[in-house]
């Protein structure tokens, strides 16, 4: 499956954003879908996860009340609504999709089948 992320930008703190990442190439239904996000120097990091149907979901404690993952089906896209961002949360993010069922809790790099390119997301304090 190929996926392609979009809606990274520039935004001022408490502003909102909202990312999207549409897939192709596979049956994109039976895939769980996350974000990640990475900065220069560090590894790559959890920051949510859905299930296949969109009824389960896990946010990394930074990013809980804040970002919130939905998936459209029909549409082989799945976005993080980002709220209330803060200059912390400036680095790339990436989709990413696993073809295993989604269990809860937080994922790990490698357990992610496929990779987007990144989105640059830029919060100004």
């Amino acid at each position: 499956v190929q996926l392609q992320a979009s809606g990274g930008g520039l935004v001022q703190a408490g502003g909102s954003l909202r990312l999207s990442c549409a897939a192709s190439g596979g049956t994109f239904s039976r895939y769980t879908m996350a974000w990640f996000r990475q900065a220069p120097g560090t590894e790559r990091g959890f920051v949510a996860a859905i299930s296949w149907s969109g009824g389960r979901t896990d946010y990394a404690d930074s990013v809980k009340g804040r970002f919130t993952i939905s998936r459209d089906n029909a549409k082989n896209t799945v976005y993080l609504q980002m709220n209330s961002l803060k200059p912390e949360d400036t680095t790339v993010y990436y989709c990413a999709a696993d073809s295993r069922p989604y269990l809860g809790g937080w994922l790990s790099p490698g357990n992610m089948n496929y990779w987007g390119q990144g989105t640059l997301v830029t919060v100004s304090s």
